[in-house]
């Protein structure tokens, strides 16, 4: 294996001609009181730019009206948080002198704007890659976008591509193990997500970017990380994308609060080496405004199974009607080699067609 010290290097922000498209990198000490443990976010974000932001994003999904009357709820909810994620919202609110009602909003809010494409690959000589883009309406969290290393015992744990102020994570890697990435799923509900947030906090299901961390930090390979994204209870539907160390270790997890409706997994002897996932379900044809599924799929046949790695992967996630003006971020990654993680931040989205 290699010395984490290395791997750390593109984190950092070392990753040669992306260097200059690196968002800023954000360590968390999990030897740490939850409320201690997000200490460094004030060394990489404004707080200004974080409350103006968060009044941004809440105001996006919350009415005037609606944020004011639940108000007072969310602050009797906050008792019903679970640990850590009760005392890292605490802590993130005291550090970065926030209203502790609105970083609550604030990381609800976030569980249900994951527009997203994912895309889980493996080469002709067994190597998993897995790429995926971050799509929101609102550019101001280009200004929130950071990578975030987890530490435990003095190591590194696991890591990530997250928003400042959110505890939970929608892409990330738990090295030698195994890559994850989240999806909206379109199908769902979303009209009425105060109420399933209520409903969750009280039935003790999890919210889909906090199992995605759960996961990354106790799950030891890739299939127990498929068993626990599959099977725990969730606040809602999701996909899952999960891609692991060894051959045909990729998979596409389609949820529903209860449990999986769909497992989609790669199948490499029959020459499917690959899945794509977007924010609907793949059985169903997509709309046809939207199709970047079929774009994603025409240019991987194009490219070819011997021809995949990481710059190719992010070539594909660049094409001009997959990445888009709201994209936020890429990222590409495989857990084989963590050292190769790299996302890259889009300033002003994606607006020029890469082939």
């Amino acid at each position: 294996m290699m010395l984490w010290s290395s791997a750390l290097l593109v984190l950092i922000g070392l990753s040669g001609s992306l260097r200059s498209q690196q968002p800023p990198t954000v360590s968390v000490d999990l030897d740490l009181s939850p409320e201690q443990r997000w200490e460094h976010l004030q060394e990489a974000f404004d707080a200004d730019l974080m409350k103006k932001a968060a009044q941004i994003l809440i105001s996006s999904q919350v009415p005037n009206w609606l944020h004011k009357a639940t108000s007072p709820i969310v602050m009797s909810l906050e008792k019903r948080i679970p640990q850590p994620y009760a005392g890292e919202i605490r802590g993130i609110a005291s550090t970065m002198k926030m209203n502790l009602a609105d970083v609550i909003i604030l990381n609800f809010a976030y569980e249900f704007t994951a527009y997203c494409t994912s895309i889980v690959a493996q080469d002709g000589n067994g190597n998993i890659y897995h790429g995926r883009n971050f799509d929101f309406p609102h550019p101001v969290l280009r200004n929130l976008t950071m990578n975030v290393v987890f530490f435990k015992n003095g190591e590194p744990a696991y890591f990530g591509t997250s928003l400042a102020g959110y505890v939970g994570l929608w892409t990330g890697m738990s090295p030698y193990k195994f890559t994850v990435s989240g999806n909206q799923r379109e199908t769902q509900v979303w009209l009425r997500w105060w109420k399933n947030v209520v409903s969750a906090i009280f039935s003790h299901s999890f919210p889909v970017s906090w199992l995605v961390r759960v996961t990354l930090e106790e799950a030891k390979d890739f299939e127990d990380a498929v068993t626990r994204l599959s099977t725990t209870p969730l606040i809602t539907g999701v996909y899952y994308i999960v891609g692991g160390v060894r051959a045909a270790e990729g998979v596409i997890i389609t949820r529903d609060q209860k449990g999986p409706v769909d497992i989609w997994a790669l199948e490499p002897l029959n020459g499917e080496w690959y899945r794509v996932q977007t924010n609907f379900d793949h059985w169903l044809p997509p709309p046809e405004n939207i199709n970047r599924r079929d774009v994603v799929m025409k240019k991987l046949d194009a490219v070819g199974q011997n021809r995949i790695r990481m710059d190719k992967l992010y070539q594909v996630l660049s094409l001009s009607r997959v990445c888009l003006r709201t994209t936020i971020y890429t990222t590409v990654m495989s857990a084989a080699t963590p050292g190769e993680y790299t996302a890259v931040l889009h300033q002003k989205g994606c607006t020029k067609k890469i082939m």
